[in-house]
C-alpha cells in the first residue's frame, strides 16, 4: 500500500456515481476534501473544472497531480493504490480478479448504462432528452431480464457477489438496486435482502451523508 496522501479531492455530489466514489473513500478510511459540484448546473463546465476533466462529468478524483474520472475506475484506483489486505475492494489473484471484472462490466453496461440510465434520460431528465415511453418500458423489462444472473448468483446464500469477499462489484450493484427501486422496477426478495446487508455498512451510510447536495462540507471519513 502506498503512503496515505496529504489530501485527496473528490469532485461531485448528488448522483449514484458520485456516491460510489465517496463510498470507496470511506471504505478505505481515506481523508479527502469534497468539492460538492452538481451535474447539469454549469459547475462542471467552468474553465477550472474543464482543465481538470475535459469530459465535464462527475465524479472526478484528484490525487496530487493525477486525476481520474468514472466511478468504477476511481474505486479500482483507490483500492490498488491505498487498499490493504483488510479493506481492499479489488481482488489481486488472477481468477477472482477476472470474475470481479466480469461482474463490474456486466453491471456497468447491462444494468446501468443500457437499462437504468435510459430510464433516467427519458424519465427524470425528459425535459432534456425528451419523452420516450417505449424506451422506459423496454429498459425496465431488460433490466429485470438481466437481473436473473444476479439472482442466480445470490441463490446459494453468498453474502457478496464474489462469495465472502466484499468488492467494488457490490458497490456498483447496490447503487443500481437503489436506483431500480426508486424507479419502481420490480426487484426479487433475494436482491432486497442483499441490498439491506450492503447498505448497513458504516462506510455506505457515511458516504450517503457526504453525497447530499444540501450538506456540502469537508469530510474526514471513518472506517
Amino acid at each position: 500500500m502506498a503512503d496515505s496522501p496529504s489530501r485527496l479531492i473528490l469532485w461531485g455530489v448528488s448522483t449514484s456515481r458520485t456516491l460510489r466514489a465517496a463510498w470507496a473513500l470511506h471504505e478505505l478510511a481515506l481523508d479527502y476534501d469534497l468539492r460538492p459540484i452538481l451535474p447539469r448546473s454549469g459547475e462542471t463546465k467552468t474553465a477550472e473544472y474543464t482543465r481538470l476533466n475535459p469530459r465535464q462529468k462527475i465524479p472526478l478524483l484528484q490525487d496530487g497531480d493525477f486525476t481520474i474520472g468514472e466511478s468504477a475506475a476511481i474505486i479500482a484506483y483507490l483500492s490498488d493504490t491505498y487498499g490493504t489486505d483488510a479493506n481492499r475492494l479489488v481482488p489481486l489473484e488472477p481468477r477472482p480478479r477476472a470474475r470481479w471484472r466480469e461482474w463490474c462490466f456486466f453491471i456497468a453496461m447491462e444494468l446501468d448504462a443500457t437499462s437504468l440510465y435510459i430510464m433516467r434520460r427519458h424519465g427524470a431528465l425528459k425535459h432534456i432528452y425528451g419523452e420516450a415511453p417505449a424506451a422506459l418500458e423496454s429498459s425496465s423489462t431488460y433490466f429485470q431480464s438481466q437481473m436473473r444472473h444476479v439472482e442466480a448468483a445470490l441463490a446459494d446464500g453468498r453474502p457478496h457477489l464474489l462469495g465472502n469477499r466484499f468488492t467494488s462489484a457490490d458497490m456498483l450493484l447496490a447503487t443500481c438496486l437503489v436506483w431500480a427501486i426508486d424507479y419502481q422496477v420490480p426487484v426479487a426478495p433475494a436482491c432486497h435482502d442483499y441490498l439491506e446487508r450492503i447498505a448497513a455498512r458504516p462506510a455506505y451510510q457515511s458516504a450517503l451523508r457526504a453525497n447530499l447536495p444540501s450538506e456540502p462540507r469537508q469530510e474526514t471519513p471513518r472506517g
